[in-house]
């Protein structure tokens, strides 16, 4: 874990931890945490650029309705990461360009 995890440290009680793989970087998570929780609690924002513009786009309505939170999880493309549970092993990768 980073020193810009926001997680929450006492009193919450916690899944089992794992790891995924952000942009090719290992990741701690905890078993319950959708993919955007992860990104946020480990610092990765944006999630991902908008094509015109290039303006920064992350957790917006964390409920599934807007598409901001978009990343491809497992090579799958347009996942929406407030909807999607990380699992061990996931392999994210945010659309920064």
């Amino acid at each position: 874990m980073n020193n810009t995890d926001l997680r929450i440290r006492d009193g919450v009680q916690r899944g089992e931890p794992f790891t995924l793989t952000v942009d090719g970087q290992m990741v701690s998570a905890y078993a319950g945490e959708t993919i955007a929780t992860v990104l946020i609690a480990a610092g990765l924002c944006p999630f991902r650029r908008t094509l015109r513009g290039g303006e920064p786009r992350a957790l917006y309505c964390g409920m599934g309705l807007c598409f901001d939170c978009l990343v491809t999880v497992n090579g799958r493309a347009n996942v929406r990461a407030c909807l999607t549970p990380a699992r061990p092993g996931d392999r994210i990768e945010r659309k920064l360009i």
